[in-house]
């Protein structure tokens, strides 16, 4: 059962790893070193460089389930990335030969039995070892390129979401072959014990790696998708709107005067009055406008006005 505790900035670290050891093996990930003594989980993350809230965030969901993260804009990705690659490199560089040792060491090798939930657990750990590996040379970089403001084009989070599945269920048949059908003499049988046991911590260390990418990690990089979609639309309105402010050169004194008269609404005619010419002539200049600076609205032509100090804003009518 769940300790449904919701740990705060101000609870000391301690008192966390007292109430659930396995955050021990999350320490690590987030780049968090032992021998923060009495110190808060704000003072230890800071210490250690890691974003309090994210930290916060991971811990509460994998010890008491909290997950309202959909809209929670306060996740920091740079802190998630580091805890997935760290999470990854202990798994498959520490967690996988160690608990193969356990085994080879647990388990008599004339027994064929024995051999054969060998070879099963070699053929788990290399489907967990190409899952991340796939995830490394394809997900990470990804959100890298996200974080220095470069959207990607092919890929997206949403692709990994609907291929992201669980890869536990051979590590489920060899737990259960162990401890149905393994015989195992008394020498050998608390050894096998032990392995089983991080088997089983290995399967839940799993089940919430994958619970973390499903919850925290993929809500946070969708909306640094949507982020960046957005400041691109808003980029090329920009550009569009004002990348004629480098022709501003190119229009005349005449059609820089015809703009004045659109932007503070005069008609045709009106303009041709206030400056002398005839109707045509304006017709004339506003086509060579429209032209030069790829502007055709009446609200265009304002926004550049103000923009190249040809009106003042205040003798705008918004």
């Amino acid at each position: 059962m769940k300790n449904m505790k919701i740990y705060e900035a101000n609870d000391k670290m301690i008192s966390l790893i007292k109430d659930n050891y396995s955050l021990l093996q999350s320490l690590g990930s987030f780049g968090i070193n032992l021998g923060f003594g009495d110190k808060t989980v704000r003072e230890t993350c800071e210490d250690n460089n890691v974003d309090t809230y994210t930290f916060l965030a991971v811990v509460n969901f994998t010890m008491n389930g909290y997950s309202n993260f959909e809209n929670d804009e306060q996740l920091s990705v740079p802190t998630l990335m580091h805890y997935l690659e760290a999470s990854h490199a202990y798994f498959l560089d520490f967690q996988l030969p160690f608990v193969r040792r356990e085994l080879e060491e647990s388990i008599s090798t004339e027994d064929h039995l024995g051999r054969l939930i060998l070879k099963f657990y070699d053929e788990y750990a290399h489907e967990i070892r190409r899952h991340m590996k796939y995830e490394e040379k394809t997900l990470f970089p990804y959100v890298h390129s996200l974080l220095d403001h470069h959207l990607m084009e092919g890929y997206s989070i949403e692709t990994f979401s609907k291929h992201h599945e669980g890869t536990d269920k051979k590590l489920r048949e060899i737990k259960l072959m162990i401890i149905k059908y393994l015989p195992s003499n008394a020498h050998l049988n608390n050894m096998l014990t032990a392995t089983l046991y991080d088997i089983y911590n290995n399967e839940e260390w799993l089940r919430l790696h994958a619970q973390v990418e499903d919850n925290i990690f993929v809500p946070a990089i969708r909306r640094l998708e949507e982020e960046l979609k957005q400041n691109d639309v808003t980029k090329n309105i920009s550009s569009m709107v004002f990348k004629s402010s480098d022709n501003s050169d190119a229009l005349s004194d005449r059609e820089k005067d015809v703009i004045i008269g659109v932007v503070q609404g005069m008609l045709n005619k009106e303009i041709a009055d206030h400056l002398c010419i005839s109707v045509n002539t304006v017709i004339t200049h506003r086509r060579n406008i429209a032209r030069k600076l790829q502007i055709h609205s009446p609200a265009g032509l304002t926004i550049y006005a103000i923009v190249n100090g040809l009106v003042d804003i205040s003798s705008v009518k918004l």
